[in-house]
């Protein structure tokens, strides 16, 4: 095969990449997949009458699961059985369904839109489909069909993320600790409860309009005396005194100038000698290392999807930022790789660096 070959062959597997990626999902969303989990070998006519689709459809679509593998004919009298999905257990499926479900309601009807986002340094897609004009973290909190694609994949990433998070670094007994928009102050209650101390306080820094909701679950998780809340935005300032900051997940979301403006607030916010901790994703050192597929997900994802701006970085490029903006970088950590399921797109590491003076 010629490289000229070789390159089409390669970008044919971009184009039926949409067309896969729904058969397989539409499977499971008609309830195929989950008919042969009761009960093995039934035929398409018996499958199209347990789903409501008409036989000849449900064969059409079973054609690539048993392609893949996923599901097997017998040639004899056509009854389907789960072949490899067989061994998949429940709590890994559903958490790679979450995923693919967030794609479908959050993603592919966006990234119709994703040169305009862009061009525009908008999220587009969600102008066009609901009206709405921000990012989709603001459109999450007014946009059922947002929160519904979005809601559950963040609930999975908590459980699986937080934990991991805190027993990364070390906070001062005592320190007083900004928690960077900390949302409606999930991120302030853990650090209580995973490094609480005598003295410990915490302040949840987010839009004004979080206020409430924020205090109320301080308030019903019992931490109301420790934590308190200030609104701003973080592209200004930050509020300045503390010993600890947390940047979770969104350093990811802003292009390089802004990210320098916040690294530089983060400092002014900081007390001499205090830490930052900044949580992200990022990607490998080499862009082409095998296995990685973040490069594949992200920059649509964020573009397009997220904010119309920003993007992943190498550690190497926060190190860079981070000590440009006064920060020395002390440790940085990733989880082992046999906690990370194989399913898994996101490569996270939590970066502690030292204000110097």
């Amino acid at each position: 095969m010629s490289n000229s070959e070789a390159v089409l062959a390669r970008m044919r597997e971009y184009m039926v990449g949409p067309t896969r990626f729904m058969n397989l999902y539409a499977c499971f969303e008609l309830g195929i997949v989950e008919a042969l989990r009761k009960e093995a070998g039934l035929t398409a006519t018996e499958l199209g009458a347990v789903v409501g689709a008409k036989p000849d459809a449900v064969e059409q679509l079973l054609y690539l699961l048993v392609k893949e593998g996923f599901v097997a004919q017998d040639e004899g009298d056509g009854g389907y059985t789960l072949d490899a999905l067989a061994d998949v257990a429940e709590t890994d499926l559903q958490r790679a369904l979450t995923f693919m479900g967030m794609i479908k309601t959050g993603m592919l009807r966006q990234l119709y839109y994703l040169a305009d986002s862009v061009s525009t340094g908008t999220v587009v897609g969600l102008k066009e489909f609901y009206g709405f004009d921000g990012t989709m973290f603001e459109a999450a909190a007014e946009v059922p069909d947002v929160r519904a694609a979005w809601g559950p994949l963040a609930q999975n990433e908590t459980a699986s993320v937080y934990p991991w998070f805190f027993r990364s670094f070390d906070i001062p007994d005592g320190a007083r600790v900004l928690d960077v928009l900390g949302g409606t102050g999930l991120g302030a209650i853990m650090t209580c409860q995973l490094k609480g101390s005598p003295g410990l306080r915490v302040t949840t820094f987010d839009r004004p309009a979080l206020e409430a909701e924020c205090l109320r679950n301080f308030e019903a998780r019992g931490v109301a005396e420790q934590c308190s809340f200030v609104g701003g935005q973080v592209l200004e300032s930050l509020p300045e005194g503390f010993d600890v900051l947390l940047l979770k997940h969104f350093v990811d979301m802003y292009d390089k100038n802004e990210v320098l403006t916040i690294l530089k607030n983060a400092h002014r916010a900081l007390e001499p000698g205090g830490q930052i901790v900044v949580l992200a994703a990022v990607y490998p050192e080499g862009i082409g290392d095998v296995g990685d597929y973040q490069v594949d997900f992200f920059p649509s994802y964020i573009l397009g999807c997220v904010m119309g701006r920003g993007g992943l970085q190498k550690v190497s490029t926060y190190r860079s930022w981070l000590e440009e903006c006064g920060f020395e970088v002390t440790k940085v950590t990733a989880k082992e790789p046999a906690d990370i399921p194989a399913d898994a797109i996101i490569n996270r590491v939590v970066i502690c660096a030292t204000k110097r003076s």
